[in-house]
């Protein structure tokens, strides 16, 4: 398999797979059985036995990213993103690291997740659902953060996203009230 399909078929990133056979005399990472063009490539069941025993090596009783990946069903970006806005999320710490690596306690950690579709999360809408919501086109509704029309809602909370952007929220009733209010 080359990086490529390795990319495809675990969800991986290109970086990631390009730092652990970097660094393959610390990871293990199976070493290349060949190349095919100027990709190289490894065999499916050594690499494949070689990333399922990762696992093995967790700490009894924590999960890795990858199991937490399995566990909710969320990909290993989303995974990512979500402990990168643990300020304003509320990520649980990881219960040990061991290096780089860092692993939780599957079930704090789930209890978390669970509870970020806790129903008042549920009703919380951001400038471009609220838009959906109302049928807008994304091009129009984009300024209302800026420039609101007449009765339009005071956002709730805002969410910081990197860059100094943040990301507006709405209440779901406030935006349908605004809509009724439109006729």
């Amino acid at each position: 398999m080359t990086r490529a399909e390795l990319m495809a078929g675990y969800g991986l990133g290109r970086s990631t797979l390009e730092k652990w056979y970097r660094e393959r005399a610390l990871t293990g990472h199976p070493e290349p059985d060949g190349s095919r063009g100027r990709e190289l490539t490894w065999d499916a069941a050594a690499w494949h036995a070689w990333y399922s025993s990762r696992e093995e090596g967790a700490p009894a009783g924590l999960a890795s990213r990858d199991r937490l990946a399995e566990l909710s069903g969320l990909s290993r970006h989303a995974l990512k993103s979500l402990w990168a806005d643990r300020e304003s999320n509320g990520h649980p710490e990881p219960a040990e690291r061991r290096g780089k690596a860092l692993y939780w306690d599957p079930d704090a950690w789930t209890a978390w997740h669970a509870s970020l579709a806790a129903p008042a999360e549920k009703d919380l809408l951001t400038l471009a659902e609220a838009g959906r919501l109302l049928g807008l086109a994304p091009s129009s509704v984009t300024v209302y953060a800026s420039r609101p029309p007449k009765g339009w809602p005071e956002p709730v909370g805002e969410v910081a996203l990197g860059g100094g952007r943040v990301r507006r929220l709405y209440r779901r009733a406030d935006v349908l009230a605004y809509a009724a209010s439109r006729g």
